[in-house]
């Protein structure tokens, strides 16, 4: 073989072995930070497809928060739930401030890992709203500023 052909062979074997490497390390670090979303009936009975959290794992649960579950402890900032969806019920622990919006029968959404087959030791939780939430503040500075606007029927046509 030509010495130059083996110098653009070992060019381009060592560009294609380089981005092998650098594709496998970037899928292997955005593997290592996925979290997998489950509801309280996936984590405890799996997913359809059969997958199951092992664990350790990490992952994200949402649900609602059962009617009388919340524990909190009077000496420090951990709290207890179980959350629920049709199904089974998982306790989530948590140990921190809880979002304002937090409170029984609320939607969350709790990160954490997997203690055992039905407990998450969470680290953060995050209360959902509909889409059509508005502060209250809000809410009334546009009541008192902003009346229904009227439309002549020539601006009804132009839109």
């Amino acid at each position: 073989m030509n010495p130059r052909r083996k110098k653009r062979l070992g060019l381009a074997l060592a560009l294609v072995l380089g981005v092998g490497a650098t594709i496998g390390l970037m899928l292997y670090a955005l593997n290592q930070n996925m979290d997998l979303f489950y509801t309280p009936t996936e984590l405890v009975n799996g997913k359809p497809d059969g997958t199951k959290p092992q664990v350790g794992q990490r992952l994200r649960i949402g649900g609602m928060v059962v009617a009388d579950s919340v524990e909190r402890d009077p000496d420090s900032l951990k709290v207890s739930f179980k959350v629920a969806d049709v199904g089974p019920q998982v306790t989530v622990i948590f140990e921190g401030i809880l979002p304002d919006l937090f409170r029984e029968g609320q939607g969350i959404v709790a990160q954490g890992e997997l203690v055992n087959a039905n407990t998450v030791k969470a680290h953060e939780v995050l209360a959902k709203h509909d889409e059509e939430y508005m502060p209250p503040e809000i809410a009334e500075a546009m009541n008192k500023s902003h009346q229904p606007l009227e439309y002549t029927e020539q601006q009804k046509g132009s839109y």
